[in-house]
């Protein structure tokens, strides 16, 4: 029987968006997941601003990094690796989380693992589930992304087989329930009003679902300008909008087009797994209807909880633990912080750490 020390210890920093997020995985167990959110200092702007969230990364990062390691258990100096997101996400952002990671990476004498923020939401799912089936299906859904995703090998192989061609699905519900004077984020007001709605009320679009449009991509600014016009119409009529009802039509619409394509393109590609993401991921009407439809056609789904759907940093370690595991190269010093970083670069390598060097000028005390 493998020793659960042998497997390797990894800590890893979410900066992406508006969250920093640290988690420590021992191999495929989840010993820390710390987060410090900024959204409240968003929320009066009904959005993410850059500058804002790099800010509170600063602030953040050495505190959360420390309340990781003391949930966790363990000490800095025994950490195998440190994992960090190299993008995709807000430049400034990103350099945050990627500067932090060197300084920790290189005082610790411990290898650099610059991942990719989308692969790290498919690699999240083996904290919950255990080892990705290859390959793997996997819809992500978020305020930044909407894409199908296929990957043989979650460290080196991740295919696109579609994506969002204007708004992200978490977009959209961000900008409705500002409409609808809900607040920010959307995504979880207008799930709560839309179980109490009729989500047949309204008809909304589904948009790129006709017999000519890409079979995998996503469009959701067509639904958006709809479901805006469609309260404009009722305000300027004077007539109260039904928001419950709103909510749960513009939800319906949204996850029928989401598990509608993924559901298409397992089928087509003889993948019988389905794994969500995503932040998108934790709404209630999107796991139910997936896992309907799931089960019609013989695909095991497979969503994390919802704390591990959001940004974390749980799922860098996760990927950055799957890293040092499957002996993957580390990354170099000069790791950028690539806000366009595509999927197809589960992470970035680089040049070989000088750990000799480094082992010189670390600290015997330094996180004792």
């Amino acid at each position: 029987m493998t020793d659960s020390r042998d497997e390797p210890l990894v800590l890893g920093i979410e900066t992406s968006c508006d969250e920093t997020g640290v988690g420590i995985v021992r191999g495929t167990t989840l010993l820390a997941d710390a987060v410090a959110s900024s959204v409240d200092e968003h929320a009066r702007f009904g959005g993410v601003v850059p500058e804002v969230a790099s800010r509170a990364h600063l602030e953040a990062m050495v505190p959360t990094i420390d309340r990781a390691l003391k949930d966790a258990g363990v000490s800095a100096r025994d950490l195998d690796g440190i994992a960090v997101t190299a993008g995709p996400g807000l430049a400034g952002a990103l350099l945050v989380g990627v500067s932090a990671a060197k300084a920790y990476a290189y005082a610790l004498g411990k290898p650099l693992y610059g991942v990719n923020h989308l692969a790290s939401h498919i690699c999240v799912d083996q904290l919950e589930h255990g080892a990705l089936p290859e390959p793997t299906m996997a819809l992500l859904v978020s305020g930044g992304h909407s894409s199908l995703l296929l990957s043989s090998d979650i460290t080196s192989d991740v295919r696109p087989m579609g994506a969002t061609i204007d708004d992200a699905a978490g977009e959209a519900f961000d900008k409705i329930a500002r409409v609808l004077n809900l607040g920010f984020p959307g995504g979880p007001v207008i799930d709560r009003y839309a179980r109490e709605g009729d989500p047949g009320a309204i008809a909304f679009p589904r948009g790129l679902t006709g017999p000519r449009d890409p079979a995998y991509d996503f469009s959701f600014s067509g639904l958006k300008t709809a479901v805006a016009r469609w309260i404009e119409a009722k305000r300027a009529a004077g007539e109260e909008v039904p928001v419950r009802d709103v909510a749960a039509s513009f939800q319906e619409a949204v996850v029928d087009v989401l598990t509608r394509k993924a559901v298409r393109a397992c089928k087509d590609e003889g993948v019988d797994h389905l794994m969500i993401g995503g932040g998108v991921a934790a709404n209630s009407r999107l796991r139910a209807l997936a896992q309907e439809r799931c089960e019609a056609a013989g695909i095991r789904l497979r969503v994390p909880r919802p704390k591990l759907c959001t940004d974390n940093g749980a799922m860098v370690a996760a990927l950055g633990a799957e890293m040092v595991a499957r002996n993957r190269p580390a990354s170099s010093w000069d790791l950028p912080a690539d806000s366009s970083l595509p999927v197809t670069e589960p992470h970035v390598p680089g040049h070989r750490h000088d750990h000799d060097h480094v082992h010189e000028i670390s600290k015997e005390n330094l996180y004792s």
